[in-house]
């Protein structure tokens, strides 16, 4: 079974482009082709209408001439599918960790469903509850509505596509330290991207999952800058753009690899812990507020509230000459 789909990973990275998409395990199974099947009618309401290919100025080169018996090589083809390069909604999928190739469009057909259902729902509540349609509150609780429906998809979207980025960013410097263990011990580069993301894999499944189809990439026959590049595209992070730039030009201009690696290693776990740093000292700005407007209003009141009342009943009548 794991052979089959080994194979079947393989062939479709091979294809190239769009098809791509279907070499990762949610690709064939899953809600996604069942959501985007179920909300096909209302894609296009949300979807953008698509941008004709702006006319390049430079002018076509001319034909071969017929003596020519060596005719040019065919342009390499790209590891990403061109939609992923110029459809933000697509990019921010494979940030996300969603491969689907059905991805896009179950998203944009749950934004226009989400933007319809949820201000009916509103009308239908208002209607139950007798709320009469007067003023400006129950218009702008539909139009908060609609906003809600066709923005949320994209607010949850962004939120996963940051926590998993934010989580590459933080086992990256392990891997790191590991592929530079496995180099200077002697393995190539496509043995040690294998060994770091099965090491690397139990402690951060994304990362894991990306080194492997670095290595599914090389196997499909893709050139190793090729599936670098597609690395840097897919995660989105930039420390993981700086080492495959490094990487790529330790590889062209022939020096060692190892070193750069462990003085890259000790350059992420600088920054690692400077913005660890960052952020313990920005703790106690992000305290001051709920101790002045939460904390110490409560102490307040617990410190004081006896003393007020003693005062209001003995300080109070005595001043006033009571008995």
């Amino acid at each position: 079974m794991q052979g089959r789909r080994l194979r079947r990973r393989v062939q479709a990275l091979a294809a190239g482009g769009a098809a791509g998409d279907a070499a990762w395990p949610d690709a064939t199974q899953g809600w996604w082709p069942r959501l985007a099947a179920w909300t096909a009618p209302l894609q296009r309401l949300a979807a953008p209408a698509p941008v004709a290919p702006t006319p390049s100025p430079m002018p076509a080169p001319p034909p071969p001439w017929p003596s020519d018996r060596h005719p040019a090589p065919p342009p390499r083809a790209p590891v990403l599918s061109p939609v992923l390069a110029d459809d933000p909604l697509r990019r921010t999928l494979w940030h996300a960790g969603i491969h689907h190739p059905k991805a896009a469009a179950a998203v944009w057909g749950s934004k226009a469903l989400l933007a319809m259902a949820l201000p009916a729902a509103g009308v239908a509540l208002l209607t139950v509850r007798g709320t009469a349609w007067q003023g400006v509150g129950p218009w702008a609780l539909l139009l908060g509505l609609a906003a809600l429906g066709h923005y949320g998809p994209s607010w949850l979207l962004g939120w996963a596509a940051r926590r998993r980025q934010r989580a590459l960013f933080e086992a990256f410097p392990d891997a790191l330290h590991l592929l530079t263990v496995c180099v200077e011990a002697g393995l190539s580069t496509e043995a040690a991207l294998q060994r770091v993301a099965s090491d690397i894999g139990p402690h951060c499944p994304a990362l894991g999952e990306e080194l492997r189809h670095v290595n599914l990439a090389l196997q499909a026959g893709m050139t190793r800058e090729q599936a670098l590049r597609g690395l840097a595209q897919r995660t989105g992070v930039d420390e993981i753009e700086a080492f495959v730039t490094m990487l790529l030009q330790a590889e062209r201009f022939g020096t060692r690899i190892a070193p750069a690696l462990r003085v890259h290693a000790e350059g992420l776990r600088t920054r690692r812990r400077q913005q660890a740093e960052e952020a313990a000292a920005k703790v106690a700005l992000k305290l001051l507020f709920p101790l002045v407007f939460c904390i110490f209003p409560s102490l307040l009141v617990v410190l004081m509230g006896p003393a007020m009342i003693q005062i209001h009943r003995v300080l109070l009548p005595s001043m006033s000459g009571g008995g």
